[in-house]
């Protein structure tokens, strides 16, 4: 077989994904508080994007998606005003400033006699940082009288310990990396328990339990007995068998247990410096008479414009060069775009928020219970979109409904199939497991497979291990845990 260099012409379609394109993409998926922070950022960096100042600009705002033309000498945009410069020799004084903005609000009495800062709050409020469970630990190392070796240590073994206060390592492993005797680093670990809070540094529940009723002066009781050899019975409430291992009759058992229940299993939670995180819905859903109207969030969303200062610029009696002219047609097509992608972004949420009423409006008149499967394909073929584009519309965001606020994944969810032919969604599954064990009897609770069992009566084909995935999902205990404490075998 004889190799050679031959040129050959082939024709071929090709998508390209340019910067414009993968911007537009880009702001598809991002949630309503995302949209925010880029729109600041590309404030900050395009000079010819401006924000709305008044009213009166709207208008012109609606004619800024022009492109360049076909030769690219000049971008077509609509007349705006010039954009103002501030002079700071314009007559501005310090002295009219009200410094009295930026007084320290711990002044003496007899300099805040005019501020009204009753309801205002503390500027402590803002500039201080919750302290989590390392901080909290190591400010109390500080505190103590150690020596620098006996500090290491204890760093070393505040640094090993995770969000619920256990260590996760042995005393070995402590001595090995600190350079210091296994004796030093089990007393280190003696003197970390002793700190706040209580049950701190232990190795597991039951050690931690054991510490705070020591702490307590509990370390002989009935509760640390049954916390030592009983723990088990207690997971399974199984007050019967402590009652019988232990002993003792059912009042001291029950006095015991009650103590025990009210000791922190993981006593660095409550240090924990995670923020919570609060949704703010992207889109509201409102039932006015018979309908639903669609109104999207656009709170703390800039209205953007084409600055006309950097427009005339352009124009052919500018002096300008020629590379700065290139530089602000470049900035300007990017203005332009970014402004049109923000309203094609806003008008596709809208039409996937419209298919999705269609789809689920029994779900919004009547409940959870109602919620119809549902598929990316459906609401596709519906508005005549692609699946991926429907999947970025819908990832991040969320949507208030007359039943609550939901993330718009919520309705796409698979169907389980009913003996009648007709389907219910997962969702609707789910709520009826959860209404079927709030109405169980306590002294006797369902398995999953007699939950399966009801499912069956009622016409619909649910397996046991899907009854167990989505009891789990719902954070629904298995049936032994659910049972009343029993006290006679």
């Amino acid at each position: 077989m004889i190799l050679e260099l031959r040129q050959q012409l082939k024709l071929a379609q090709q998508l390209v994904m340019t910067p414009q394109l993968q911007q537009a993409i880009k702001l598809l998926q991002l949630s309503r508080l995302e949209l925010v922070a880029t729109v600041q950022q590309e404030l900050e960096q395009n000079p010819a994007l401006e924000e709305l100042s008044s009213s009166s600009d709207v208008d012109d705002d609606l004619e800024t998606g022009q492109d360049a033309n076909a030769n690219g000498s000049e971008l077509e945009l609509p007349f705006l005003d010039r954009t103002v410069e501030i002079n700071m020799d314009s007559g501005t004084s310090l002295r009219e400033i009200d410094w009295q903005d930026y007084a320290n609000e711990y002044e003496p009495p007899s300099q805040q006699k005019n501020r009204d800062s009753s309801d205002q709050p503390s500027r402590l409020d803002i500039l201080t940082k919750k302290p989590n469970l390392q901080t909290h630990m190591q400010w109390q190392l500080s505190l103590s009288g150690y020596t620098d070796e006996e500090k290491e240590v204890g760093q070393y073994i505040i640094g090993n310990l995770n969000v619920n206060g256990f260590l996760d390592v042995d005393a070995a492993d402590i001595a090995r990396s600190t350079d210091s005797s296994i004796e030093m680093a089990e007393r280190m670990i003696t003197e970390i328990q002793q700190m706040d809070p209580a049950g701190v540094g232990a190795r597991n529940v039951k050690e931690s339990l054991l510490l705070q009723l020591d702490r307590l002066g509990l370390k002989n009781s009935l509760a640390a007995m049954i916390v030592r050899e009983c723990i088990h019975y207690l997971e399974t409430k199984n007050y019967a068998a402590v009652v019988k291992a232990t002993g003792h009759n059912q009042e001291q058992v029950m006095a015991a247990i009650k103590i025990v229940i009210s000791l922190d299993p993981y006593p660095g939670s409550q240090y924990s410096d995670e923020d919570p995180q609060y949704i703010t819905p992207d889109v509201y859903i409102h039932k006015i008479g018979d309908d639903f109207v669609i109104l999207l969030n656009e709170d703390g969303l800039p209205r953007l414009k084409i600055s006309s200062y950097y427009k005339e610029i352009l124009k052919k009696d500018s002096k300008t060069s020629v590379s700065a002219k290139d530089y602000i047609q470049d900035k300007l097509r990017s203005a332009a775009w970014l402004i049109k992608s923000i309203q094609q972004r806003q008008r596709t949420i809208y039409k996937v928020v419209e298919s999705l009423i269609k789809f689920q409006h029994d779900f919004l008149e009547k409940g959870v219970a109602h919620l119809k499967p549902l598929v990316l394909r459906d609401v596709a073929d519906d508005i005549g979109m692609h699946e991926s584009t429907i999947s970025r519309v819908t990832s991040n965001k969320y949507v208030h409904t007359p039943q609550g606020t939901f993330e718009l994944k919520y309705f796409f969810n698979s169907s389980i199939e009913q003996k009648n032919g007709d389907a219910l969604s997962s969702e609707s599954i789910k709520n009826r497991i959860r209404s079927i064990v709030q109405a169980e009897s306590p002294v006797k609770p369902l398995s999953d497979l007699d939950i399966a069992l009801v499912f069956q009566h009622e016409g619909i084909k649910l397996a046991r291990r899907t009854v167990a995935k989505y009891r789990e999902q719902l954070n629904i205990l298995p049936s032994k845990f659910r049972k009343k404490p029993k006290w006679n075998k």
